[in-house]
C-alpha cells in the first residue's frame, strides 16, 4: 500500500490508483466532469485540477497516479480559481434550460413542471406529493393566487397558458393523509409568532428538519389571511383545513387564542426556544385620514372581511361603498352583495387598468352587479344622525408615469362628486402592529431584518411575511417562510436543510419555443356555478380528463436532466459566472431525436466525452467531430446501437435526455 497526504488527512491506497480515485475512496470531493468509473481518464474538464507539494503547476487529479508521500491539496486558492475559470469556459458554449419560466416564476419555488408531467400520465398521488414537496396550501394558493406562473408560461406565445392553478388545485383536491418525511429529533426548539401562510410554512419545513416546532396565533384558528381575509366564496374553509390536517399529523405544536404582549412576549419565547420567527401578518386596516373616517357604519376591509369569517352577527345596509382597488376591496363588495346589500359601488382613484386586483376578481364582480367609480378619491365621509351617509369625492386625472411606470392621480381642483352610503368600506391597504415589537429595530412600516438571512436586530430573532414590508400575496408570503426556514435551520445546525433548495446560479433559455410538435389545443379551464350569489365556492374543480387533457398541452420547458447535472451545482459551489466569457452568438444544433430511447441536444454538450467511451462494446457509433468552437459528438448509423443507454445515462449536463411517453 502507499501512503499518501490529501488535505492534511493521511490515507493508504494501491499501486496504480489515481489522486481521484484515491480522493474517491476516502470521501475527499474533487469536482469533475469527465470522469467514469471503468472508462480511461481523458482529462477533458479540468475541473479535478490539484496542488501537488513540490510542483510547480497543477495537475489533472484523474490523470495523475499517486505515489508514496505525496502531499495533495485540493482546495487551494490556485485549484479554486481555475476550476472557476474552467467552468466559465464551460458555459460559453453550453446553452442550458435549467428550470421552465413557470418555476422560476413562482415565489415558493413550486414545481409546476414536474406536478404537471405527472397529471398527464395520470399519477395524481404523486402529482400531489409533488406539489407539497414546495409548500402545504397547494389547494388553498390555487385558488387565490396572482398567478405568476402562469404569466411567464410560454405556451401563451402559441395559443394559451397552461391553467396551472387550476392543475394544482384539482392533484390538490385529490388529497391523501400526507406526511412529509421528518428527520430525527435535533433537540432543538422554534416558537413562530403568526398562524398564517408565512409562519405556517417555516413550521412546515423546520418540523421536516427534525426540530420541535410550536405556532402561536391569536385568533382562534391557524390560517391568518387565507382564513380571515378571504371570503368562503373563493376559499372553502374545510380546504384550508384539510391542510392543517398535516401539521397535526406531523406534530407541530399550535397554541391559539394568545397575543404577542399581552399573553406573552419576545424576549419570553427566546428565553425558551433556540430560535424565533416573528411572521405576525398586517392584520390592521389602513387609515385615510379624512373627516368623518370615526363615523358609525363606517369599517376597514380586512377587519369586515374577518368579523364575516369568524361569523359574527354583521349587519349590512342597502347601499354600500367601498374605497381601493384591491383584492380585499373586491371581496369586500362581493361580500356585501352576499349579505344582503343592493347596491355596492368600488371607489379607486385611478381607472380600472391600474387597479391591483385580479383582473378575473374585478370582471366577476362586474358581473354580480358590483358597481365601479374611477378617478375619484374620498375627501369627507358625510353624516346624518351621527351615521355615515355618504362621500365626497374629489375627481382625478392622471399625471405622468412615476420610475415604476406607474400614473399619479391627481386633483381636478373645484370638480367633486358625492356618493350616497349608509356604510363605508375602506380597503386601501393593512399595517403590521408595530408596537408589539419595539425590541426590535424598524425600518419605517416595517422591521429591519436582513433580505437574505432573514436575521433581526436581536440574535436569534427573525421577521418574515408582511412585517417585513417585502409580501404582498399570500405566495410571496409562503417563499418566506421556505427561504427563513432554511435560514434558521442553518442558523442552529450549520447544516444544509433536508430539502430541496434551488440554486441561484442557473442557464436561462431566452430562445423562442419550438411549437412545429405542438398543435393548438384550447385551455382547459373552472367552470362557475350557475348562481355565484352565496356563499358556496364558486369555480369548480376540473374533472380528470380535463386535468390530463390540459396538462399535455405542457410544452416541458426546462432541462430533463436537471436534477442530476453536475455542471449547475458545480457552478454554485465555485461561484462562476455563466455569461463572463459569452462573446456573440452561440452555435444552434437541431435537437436530434432519431433514438428512441433519448433525444440529443447538442447545444447542452461540454463535450466530456463521457458518452463516446461509453458507447457500449466500442461500436463506434459516437465520434467527435469539427474543431474548435464548432466540435460536437456526432452520431453515426443507429443500425449498429446496441440501445443499451450508456451514452444517456453518464452524461453529466442532460445532453441526453430519457425520452418520456408522450414523446
Amino acid at each position: 500500500m502507499i501512503s499518501i497526504t490529501i488535505d492534511n488527512q493521511e490515507i493508504l491506497c494501491r499501486d496504480g490508483d489515481t489522486i481521484l480515485s484515491a480522493a474517491g475512496e476516502a470521501g475527499i470531493f474533487i469536482p469533475s466532469l469527465c470522469y467514469g468509473q471503468h472508462l480511461p481518464a481523458q482529462g477533458a474538464c479540468g475541473l479535478c485540477v490539484v496542488e501537488i507539494a513540490g510542483s510547480n503547476r497543477l495537475l489533472r487529479a484523474c490523470a495523475t497516479p499517486v505515489c508514496e508521500g505525496m502531499v495533495v491539496d485540493t482546495c487551494s486558492p490556485r485549484a479554486v480559481s481555475a476550476r472557476t475559470r474552467l467552468l466559465e469556459l464551460q458555459f460559453s458554449s453550453h446553452t442550458g434550460d435549467c428550470i421552465g419560466p413557470c418555476r422560476l416564476a413562482c415565489p415558493a419555488g413550486t414545481n409546476c413542471q414536474g406536478y404537471i408531467s405527472l397529471i398527464a400520465e395520470g399519477q395524481l398521488i404523486n402529482a400531489y406529493e409533488t406539489a407539497m414537496a414546495a409548500h402545504p396550501f397547494p389547494g388553498s394558493i390555487a385558488r387565490v393566487c396572482p398567478k405568476p406562473c402562469e404569466a411567464k408560461c410560454r405556451r401563451k406565445e402559441h395559443d394559451e397558458a397552461i391553467n396551472i392553478a387550476g392543475l394544482k388545485r384539482f392533484i390538490a383536491d385529490v388529497g391523501t393523509d400526507y406526511v412529509p418525511h421528518i428527520s430525527p429529533d435535533t433537540g432543538k426548539r422554534v416558537a413562530i409568532i403568526g398562524g398564517g401562510p408565512a409562519g405556517l410554512t417555516a413550521a412546515y419545513f423546520l418540523r421536516q428538519a427534525g426540530h420541535k416546532v410550536d405556532v402561536y396565533e391569536q385568533m382562534p384558528k391557524m390560517g391568518g389571511l387565507l382564513r380571515y381575509g378571504i371570503p368562503e366564496y373563493r376559499l372553502p374553509k374545510a380546504v384550508l383545513d384539510l391542510e392543517l390536517s398535516v401539521f397535526e399529523r406531523m406534530n407541530v405544536g399550535f397554541i391559539n387564542g394568545v397575543k404577542l404582549g399581552e399573553d406573552f412576549t419576545l424576549s419570553f419565547l427566546k428565553r425558551r426556544h433556540d430560535a424565533v420567527i416573528v411572521a405576525i401578518g398586517a392584520g390592521v386596516s389602513r387609515t385615510m385620514d379624512i373627516p368623518g373616517e370615526g363615523l358609525s357604519g363606517v369599517v376597514g376591509g380586512i377587519d369586515f372581511l374577518c368579523d364575516v369569517a369568524l361569523e359574527k352577527a354583521v349587519s349590512v345596509p342597502q347601499q354600500v361603498a367601498v374605497i381601493g382597488g384591491s383584492n380585499t376591496a373586491i371581496d369586500a363588495a362581493r361580500t356585501a352583495l352576499r349579505l344582503g346589500a343592493i347596491s355596492v359601488t368600488v371607489a379607486y382613484r385611478r381607472t380600472k387598468d391600474e387597479m391591483p386586483a385580479d383582473p378575473a376578481e374585478i370582471s366577476e364582480a362586474e358581473e354580480e352587479g358590483v358597481k365601479f367609480m374611477f378617478l375619484v378619491a374620498p375627501i369627507e365621509i358625510t353624516e346624518e344622525n351621527q351615521k355615515a351617509s355618504g362621500i365626497r369625492l374629489q375627481k382625478m386625472t392622471l399625471g405622468e408615469a412615476d420610475s415604476a411606470n406607474r400614473r399619479s392621480p391627481i386633483p381636478l381642483q373645484g370638480q367633486e362628486d358625492w356618493l350616497k352610503a349608509d356604510m363605508v368600506i375602506t380597503a386601501i391597504g393593512q399595517m403590521v402592529e408595530l408596537n408589539r415589537l419595539k425590541i426590535l429595530k424598524q425600518s419605517r412600516s416595517a422591521i429591519k431584518m436582513d433580505p437574505v438571512t432573514f436575521k433581526t436586530s436581536k440574535p436569534g430573532v427573525f421577521v418574515i411575511g408582511d412585517v417585513t414590508g417585502l409580501t404582498a400575496y399570500a405566495i410571496e408570503a409562503i417563499g418566506h417562510g421556505r427561504k427563513a426556514a432554511k435560514a434558521v435551520h442553518e442558523y442552529m445546525t450549520a447544516q444544509k436543510p433536508p430539502w430541496e433548495v434551488l440554486p441561484s446560479i442557473l442557464c436561462k433559455n431566452e430562445k423562442p419555443p419550438d411549437f412545429t410538435q405542438s398543435p393548438k389545443a384550447p385551455r382547459q379551464i373552472n367552470a362557475k356555478t350557475k348562481s355565484p350569489k352565496g356563499f358556496s365556492e364558486i369555480h369548480l374543480n376540473l374533472t380528470t380528463q380535463q386535468a390530463i387533457k390540459e396538462a399535455s398541452r405542457c410544452l416541458s420547458c426546462g432541462c430533463g436532466g436537471f436534477n442530476e447535472c453536475k455542471l449547475i451545482p458545480l457552478a454554485n459551489k465555485y461561484d462562476a459566472n455563466p455569461s463572463k466569457y459569452i462573446n456573440g452568438k452561440k452555435p444552434e444544433y437541431p435537437i436530434n431525436t432519431e433514438n428512441p430511447l433519448f433525444t440529443y441536444d447538442a447545444n447542452k454538450c461540454v463535450l466530456c466525452g463521457l458518452c463516446v467511451k461509453a458507447c457500449s462494446n466500442d461500436r463506434a457509433i459516437l465520434t467527435m467531430a469539427n474543431r474548435g468552437n464548432k466540435t460536437t459528438v456526432v452520431a453515426h448509423s443507429q443500425s449498429n446501437c446496441a440501445k443499451c443507454g450508456n451514452c444517456q445515462k453518464i452524461c453529466p449536463v442532460g445532453a441526453r435526455t430519457a425520452r418520456g411517453p408522450n414523446v
